[in-house]
């Protein structure tokens, strides 16, 4: 997550508490997913930005997710994440994204 991001995150969560918001992510690469949950959830691991030592506990999650899916109109999750379903590793976006969300829980 860049630097400019992590200033966004956290401003939100301070003007309208932790409780109200949620992170989605729709990254293509494991490993970076995993690094932006850890990093709205734990805190900047690379301590570089704005989040580091700050943790804000935020719930965050894939678009790939199962359960982030489940929730959107099917005919409006196609449209615009379908596509990248075919080319995505959803197998190991999803664990990497799931691991670290319980690691950080």
């Amino acid at each position: 997550m860049d630097l400019e991001n992590q200033k966004r995150v956290k401003e939100l969560a301070e003007k309208h508490g932790k409780e109200n918001i949620f992170v989605l992510i729709g990254g293509a690469d494991p490993e970076a997913c995993g690094l932006a949950v850890e990093t709205v959830m734990a805190g900047d691991p690379a301590f570089a930005g704005s989040l580091t030592g700050v943790q804000l506990g935020l719930s965050a999650y894939h678009i790939v997710e199962p359960e982030i899916k489940a929730e959107i109109d099917p005919s409006v999750y196609e449209e615009n994440i379908g596509m990248m379903e075919m080319v995505l590793d959803i197998d190991s976006i999803i664990e990497e994204v799931s691991t670290i969300r319980k690691d950080c829980s």
